[in-house]
């Protein structure tokens, strides 16, 4: 591979002009493919066979009107007054002119539901009034049938009194038969009374029992309304209205540009005297990926540039390649959209990481073209060298930090292994650059790449190489006169002094280890009380219309009311239409006992009566440990009855669902990497030492980066500095992120410092000065490499996404921890402590182990004429 390097690099310097042309097509076909294959981004996650995903998949084919995206538009008069019947009036207006708008199933005018659910309320109420004065009436019905059957029974007593006493009188007989069927005519007459009178006990019993199954009709109707008592949509005071948005196509499907049109449609008229915000589901878009931030963080690192390379020219180089590196994977990824689902993060880690290894890589080749320049070396010669040297140990490092990010396709999660492949392509086209553009560049600058004083000194070794004896002749006189210029002519490079390099003394290793080590666990600290989730609209910019949406809704009709829960019931099979409301009744009754549950409300049956589906408003909000534990809850609840089974979907339920996916994937990701970073480290430095150190510092580097991120993010420390207004959740993707990304920047890291150590140790030098001397040589551009790392990702923490502001962050601190205190502090440390069985590997190993010469070592003896004296 460094023989190879070697000849592109020198084929780039001789014809820079045909290599530069080639990368410009390049861009201009990709430029051509972004055109014609992007087809938008979505701004939402999902997880494959997750509960909510089997839910929503249930929905999609018994109501399917409910299986789609859904959003809210909330309006909000200026002066906190309540409505007036204008305002009321003019966005009725828009909500039925909104039927036509892309994507869009539904539309629900808040003034028209809430007068419905008043007027079911208020009908319960006068119901119950009916039915009292039915009751009353049929209870006064009875009374006087009460007293008509006493009058009947007196009357059936004096008849049988005085049939009795007929019978026992001595009369003649035709007058005793006249008198009895006299008494015969009156008993007919008692017994037609008493059988209306039946008649109407029947109808009044009837009429009572009737009543009674009304009453208890109506006290289910009225219980089952009062589990929803909290869920309005005009506030108490008028003053706030909520129109609910619902869209025929699920989540990850709907495209941007309905969102846009119903922000669109609902903004294009402004309401007089009202306010108009929209949540997250509606408003939040691709993020904003370069800005101000951004740039301020290139402008650092093209400072440190020019203090590291001194020169203008030089320092433009690597900036130009990592933009246009960034330009082409971007463009790359995105130009198919159209065949693959792309989330809005898809692209942000490409361009993250784009920039600042881009950068980086570039700078690793042209700091040692720059070093074989001051050794006199020819600048073509040089090139060639850099490429196959440097350039070998960029792509070895590229590589790495390549497999580890297409390590994530393991996780099973689309969205996160597709950031993945994003960020692998703009690396792989970060490394073609920079082994290919940039030598090309550097063969069209020639000399101009160092400043005039460093030409001087290139000229001088140069000269030195041609004449030596005339440069022995002068240099005596010469350090006479200038011996700090004669001193760093002679280190060369690795020292900027003339003093020797020295192994560090085993105190300050031992104290460097200790305290090290101690600062990276107390960091950590935070990371034992670190929760998943995703951002809600209380997350965002507070000057953001979803973070208004959000607020205003809280404040209007409390915190739940921005997480509602979507709860399907399971139905017996063959269930009557009658029996519907009981069924759902004592599936409300469930819900509504469990624990931090607000709100309950039955929205809707399936056809054939097998699915129904509620409403749950919990007691806060969506990123909230209670609403988290009630999902969990609802989930773990046995059947209703035996029979009906729940399931729980809902934005709220679908990031808890994505969070807890990810915080599973995360161990078996972290395994993976960190035995890749192992295996790889024991065959480019031949020891078992050495990768164990180098894990450990990661491991150690990473869970203190996990610290740190929560406790600016979930405990809110240092949140006014970082724009952090509302603590909560870390982003659920960010722990798998940053295992990715910060194990191949550590491996880069440990390649160029620890590369130099076991190049001393082989050529003789004893172990501790080894560590010392490979310290020294690698220490300036690792450094400046760090720095530059720090300042890019450092500019994305200035974004109002806080998916981007929190990737920022935590790569920001990432580096900041691993390249300075882990590489410079805590491994030389202990490489000191252990000596020489650092380097120590059994035989059998070194006998199997491929033999990786990442330095390009070997190159470097078979073109001795290329690097200097």
């Amino acid at each position: 591979m460094a023989e190879l390097l070697h000849r592109l690099g020198t084929f780039a310097a001789r014809r820079a002009w045909a290599v530069i042309v080639v990368w410009v097509v390049i861009l201009g076909v990709v430029v051509g493919g972004f055109l014609v294959g992007f087809k938008g981004l979505s701004s939402s996650f999902d997880i494959p066979g997750t509960a909510s995903g089997d839910v929503i998949a249930e929905l999609q084919d018994e109501l399917p009107d409910f299986s789609g995206a859904s959003g809210a538009v909330v309006f909000r008069t200026t002066d906190g007054s309540a409505l007036t019947a204008d305002q009321k009036s003019a966005i009725t207006s828009l909500v039925d002119s909104s039927g036509d708008l892309p994507d869009v199933a539904r539309v629900t005018d808040p003034f028209a539901t809430q007068q419905q659910l008043d007027d079911q309320r208020q009908q319960v109420v006068d119901g119950r009034a009916q039915l009292a004065d039915a009751r009353s009436q049929a209870e006064s019905g009875q009374q006087q049938l009460d007293a008509g059957a006493a009058q009947l029974d007196a009357g059936q007593q004096q008849l049988d009194s005085a049939r009795a006493q007929l019978e026992a009188a001595p009369l003649p007989a035709a007058q005793k038969q006249a008198q009895l069927d006299a008494l015969d005519g009156q008993q007919a007459q008692l017994d037609q009374q008493r059988s209306a009178l039946e008649q109407q006990q029947t109808q009044v019993t009837d009429g009572l029992a009737q009543i009674a199954a009304q009453e208890a009709q109506l006290d289910d109707g009225a219980e089952l309304l009062s589990f929803a008592d909290a869920i309005r949509l005009v506030s108490d005071d008028g003053s706030t209205a909520i129109v609910n948005v619902s869209f025929d196509q699920p989540r990850l499907e709907l495209a941007e540009a309905s969102k846009e049109a119903v922000v669109e449609h609902f903004t294009a008229d402004p309401v007089a005297g009202v306010d108009v915000a929209f949540n997250t589901e509606i408003s939040q878009g691709v993020p904003e990926i370069l800005g101000v931030g951004e740039a301020i963080g290139v402008a650092i690192a093209a400072i440190v540039l020019v203090v590291v390379l001194g020169s203008l020219l030089a320092a433009s180089f690597p900036i130009i390649t990592a933009l246009v590196g960034v330009a082409i994977g971007a463009m790359a990824t995105l130009s198919f959209s159209g065949l693959v689902q792309m989330a809005s993060v898809t692209p942000i880690l490409g361009v993250m990481l784009g920039l600042a290894v881009g950068i980086d890589y570039a700078l690793f080749i042209l700091y040692r073209h720059r070093r074989q320049l001051l050794q006199g070396a020819d600048v073509v010669e040089s090139i060639g060298l850099a490429n196959g040297t440097a350039g070998n140990a960029v792509v070895f490092a590229g590589m790495t930090v390549i497999v580890a990010l297409l390590a994530l396709n393991i996780t099973g999660i689309p969205f996160l292994g597709l950031m993945g492949t994003a960020g692998a392509v703009s690396v792989l086209v970060a490394v073609l650059i920079a082994v290919s553009l940039t030598p090309a560049l550097l063969g069209l600058a020639r000399m101009r790449v160092l400043g005039r004083a460093a030409r001087a000194r290139a000229a001088a070794a140069a000269d030195a190489a041609e004449h030596p004896r005339r440069t022995a002749r002068t240099a005596a006189i010469d350090a006479d006169e200038h011996p700090r210029r004669a001193a760093r002519i002679e280190t060369g490079s690795v020292a900027t002094t003339g003093r020797p390099v020295r192994p560090m003394s085993t105190v300050r290793a031992v104290v460097t280890m200790l305290v090290a080590t101690a600062a990276l666990l107390v960091v950590a600290i935070p990371a034992l009380s670190m929760r998943l989730g995703l951002p809600d609209g209380g997350s965002e910019a507070e000057d953001s219309t979803a973070y208004q949406a959000f607020t205003w809704t809280e404040d209007a009709f409390g915190a739940g009311a921005n997480a509602p829960l979507l709860v399907t019931a399971a139905l017996p099979a063959g269930t009557a239409e009658a029996d519907v409301q009981g069924l759902q009744l004592d599936v409300a009754r469930e819900l509504f006992a469990q624990d931090d549950v607000a709100a309950v409300a039955p929205v809707a049956v399936s056809d054939d009566r097998t699915l129904a589906a509620f409403q749950v408003i919990p007691a806060e909000g969506p990123n909230a440990v209670s609403t988290e534990q009630l999902v969990r809850d609802l989930r773990a609840l046995p059947p209703v009855n035996g029979d009906i089974a729940l399931g729980v979907a809902g934005a709220a339920a679908i990031n808890i669902d994505i969070s807890e996916g990810l915080a599973d994937v995360l161990p078996i990701y972290l395994v993976v990497v960190v035995g890749l970073s192992f295996l790889i480290m024991v065959a480019v430095f031949r020891s078992l030492l050495v990768p164990l150190i180098a894990t450990g510092g990661f491991v150690l580097s990473l869970f203190a980066t996990y610290g740190a991120v929560t406790a600016v993010f979930q405990w809110g420390w240092l949140g006014d500095l970082f724009g952090v207004h509302n603590p909560g959740p870390i982003l659920s993707f960010l722990p798998v992120i940053l295992v990715g990304i910060l194990f191949g920047l550590a491996m880069d890291y440990q390649l160029f410092l620890a590369s130099g150590m076991r190049e001393a140790w082989a050529h003789g030098a004893a172990p501790r000065l080894a560590v010392a001397q490979g310290f020294r040589a690698g220490r300036t551009v690792v450094t400046a490499a760090a720095i530059i790392m720090i300042a890019v990702f450092s500019g994305f923490i200035a974004s109002d996404s806080v998916i981007i502001k929190s990737m920022g962050l935590g790569l920001a601190l990432g580096v900041l921890f691993d390249a300075f205190v882990v590489r410079m502090l805590l491994v030389p440390a202990l490489m000191h402590v252990l000596g020489g069985s650092v380097w120590w590997l059994p035989r059998w190993l070194d006998r199997i182990a491929p033999n990786v010469d990442v330095e390009g070592s070997a190159l470097e003896r078979r073109h001795p004429a290329h690097h200097g004296v």
